[in-house]
């Protein structure tokens, strides 16, 4: 699998230093909110879980899972799963693997922000603004690391449902998806 990646982009240890960080950020930010946390799958499982491992206040997890459709029809995106939580007048906050172009984000935040939360913010691991596409201004409230514009995987990212039980994050060698 390791054969795949070209250089590693950020360390086990970088991840699990700046996951340390973010908790204690959230944790005062939320000390006293018991907010809802979404995870958007399955990128996000492995931030995750260390991410809620390091928030020592109360919360609720929750989960949706958002994909693309294919087809004649222009591209869009749609809930395949849902959230289960009632989020109306509750403190929302989503953990996300990675803000790239930001489809599947504003898809979410506008999805979310439709069923009344009191507040919602935008915790994502990696930010990669090179590939935002025009239009899109939505920004993360709290951000892990800001990366260039590569095709990266590990610690939950993937390419075609492989690499993401790396424990770091990669750069993928070429080769490998443009076969």
């Amino acid at each position: 699998m390791e054969q795949g990646i070209d250089k590693i982009l950020l360390t086990e240890e970088q991840i699990q230093t700046r996951v340390r960080e973010l908790g204690a950020i959230l944790t005062a930010e939320y000390a006293d909110k018991n907010p809802v946390i979404v995870g958007v799958l399955k990128g996000v499982v492995v931030f995750y879980a260390d991410m809620l491992r390091q928030i020592k206040a109360p919360c609720q997890i929750d989960f949706m899972w958002i994909s693309s459709y294919k087809g004649t029809e222009s591209s869009g995106m749609t809930v395949r799963q849902d959230i289960t939580a009632d989020i109306r007048g509750r403190h929302v906050l989503i953990l996300e693997d990675i803000y790239d172009t930001g489809n599947s984000l504003t898809f979410t935040v506008e999805h979310l922000l439709a069923k009344g939360p009191a507040s919602l913010k935008i915790c994502t691991l990696l930010d990669k603004p090179e590939r935002r596409k025009p239009g899109i201004t939505l920004q993360a409230d709290y951000v892990g690391f800001t990366i260039p514009n590569e095709f990266v995987v590990g610690y939950g990212l993937d390419y075609n449902e492989q690499y993401r039980n790396l424990p770091y994050v990669g750069i993928l060698k070429p080769e490998v998806y443009q076969k």
